[in-house]
Parts: structure tokens; C-alpha cells; sequence
């Protein structure tokens, strides 16, 4: 433990920093044990620096972060006299049940709760956590693929208009190539590559739009962020199905034009 039973007794004004937090007041690698920082309106020692821990538990960065004693956080910070937050381990996983109804029994004598009373307080496992995280996950994932699908439908039928509109413009050119000898399946398979070439266009953009904001995440927010080769690929192959689907019946009504009466378009 780096800080004393006398450091906790006298709520003391010390601090610990996190590596991060020290290279970002100090320097990086710099020693600023004997320095002053100042906390709120409160002006704290520094006794030590955390060894780099990376991400804990909730992705939150362990070396961007501050240690005092918790009595000084009590008094000198929040002005409360309870803790928030305790966090205990067991002593193997299968014993974290065991542990967590001991530990909801000890809370439930030391706050004078009669049998039947509900509980003034949570006491959660990481199975418990993990649960919920993965549950926030499928509800986030089912939303972004809804949006997805919504964005996929809108864009499609963008693409439709806009070959159905090329189609009527260039009805005399389709008579005219029909005339001249091209047949029905060369014309589906011009206005099918037409259609796929722009909607692969658009994916092109949105990829550099995610790598885009991807780097700007991780320039201005730090947050990691990484594109995997199977996600450029996914999109791609969805870019290409989205131009066939809404492309072909474009396609096909070229295809199906009478080559006299295109002819005689005007």
C-alpha cells in the first residue's frame, strides 16, 4: 500500500499519479516525487507514480488517473463520510458467489437492515457485469445494423433512380447499339457494371470516411481504434450485391427496349 495509516488517520494531502498524468504535468519520465499539483481548490503532494497498467477492466486508461487517500476524498473532495465503492476478489471464480452473498450479508449487519428489508446497497459480480456488457453490446450492434440496413436501402434506391434516369436518357444510344447488333444480355450487363462501378464508388468514400474518423479519434479523443482487412472486404462485397440488386431491373427494362421504337425516342 503507498499510502500510511497516518496518511489515511490525517485525510493528508498526498497523491500518486498515473504514469499518464505525469508525463502530461512533468515530463515524460520525469521524477516528480517532492512536487506540488493542485486538485479542485486543494494543493497535493506527490509521493509516487503507478507503474504503466494500460486499460483496466472497463476500458478505462489506469495510467490517466490520480490516487489519494480515500479519507481525503472524503473530507477534502466530496465532503461525504461514506464509501461508494468497495471492490473485493475471491479467491478462485468458483467461489465469487459465495463470496459476493457473504459480503451482501456482512453490509446488510453493518447498515442494521431487519430481515425483509430491501437492500440500501448493489453488490454486482464480473459475471454480473459481463452480462449486462454483453447485453449493452447486442442492443448497440442490433442498432447500428438496423441504421446500416436503413442507410444500404436508401442508397439503393438512389442508385435505381439515377440508372433509370440514364436509362431513359439514353434510349436512342441503346436502339442504336441493339441496331447495330449488340443483344439484350450486353445491354443488362453494360447498365449492371454501371450500377456496381457507383455504388463501389460509394464505398470507396465511406471507407475513407471511417478510416478518417478513425484517425481523428485516436488523434483527438485517444481512444484506440483499429479497421481489420475483414471489415474493407465486408463492405466491398455489400457495396457490390447493393449495385446488382437495385442495378438489375434498370438493367433488365434496358434490356428489354425495342430497338425501332428507341430508335424513334426523342
Amino acid at each position: 500500500m503507498f499510502f500510511s495509516s497516518a496518511d489515511v488517520r490525517a485525510a493528508a494531502k498526498v497523491v500518486v499519479l498515473g504514469s499518464i498524468v505525469r508525463d502530461t504535468l512533468f515530463g515524460e519520465g520525469a521524477d516528480p516525487v517532492g512536487q506540488t499539483i493542485r486538485i479542485g481548490s486543494h494543493v497535493f503532494e506527490v509521493i509516487g507514480v503507478m507503474t504503466a497498467k494500460g486499460p483496466g477492466m472497463f476500458g478505462d486508461d489506469q495510467d490517466d488517473a490520480v490516487f489519494v487517500p480515500y479519507t481525503t476524498v472524503q473530507k477534502k473532495l466530496r465532503g461525504i463520510r461514506y464509501i461508494q465503492t468497495i471492490t473485493a476478489s475471491a479467491a478462485s471464480a468458483s467461489q465469487a458467489i459465495a463470496v459476493s452473498g457473504e459480503i451482501s450479508a456482512l453490509l446488510r449487519v453493518q447498515h442494521g437492515l431487519v430481515p425483509g428489508e430491501d437492500d440500501d446497497f448493489r453488490v454486482r459480480t464480473m459475471e454480473e457485469i459481463a452480462s449486462v456488457q454483453s447485453n449493452a453490446t447486442g442492443t448497440m450492434t442490433s442498432l447500428l445494423a438496423s441504421i446500416a440496413g436503413v442507410s444500404l436501402l436508401v442508397g439503393g434506391i438512389g442508385i435505381m433512380n439515377i440508372m433509370l434516369v440514364s436509362v431513359t436518357e439514353r434510349t436512342r444510344e441503346i436502339g442504336l447499339r441493339m441496331a447495330v447488333g449488340a443483344r439484350g444480355k450486353d445491354v443488362l450487363f453494360q447498365f449492371l457494371v454501371e450500377a456496381i462501378v457507383l455504388s463501389l464508388l460509394g464505398g470507396l468514400i465511406g471507407i475513407a470516411l471511417g478510416f478518417g474518423l478513425s484517425r481523428g479519434m485516436m488523434q483527438f479523443l485517444a481512444w484506440p481504434t483499429a479497421v481489420s482487412l475483414d471489415a474493407i472486404v465486408v463492405a466491398f462485397i455489400f457495396s457490390a450485391g447493393t449495385g446488382v440488386f437495385f442495378g438489375f431491373y434498370p438493367a433488365r427494362k434496358a434490356a428489354r427496349l425495342d430497338p425501332i421504337e428507341s430508335l424513334r425516342f426523342e
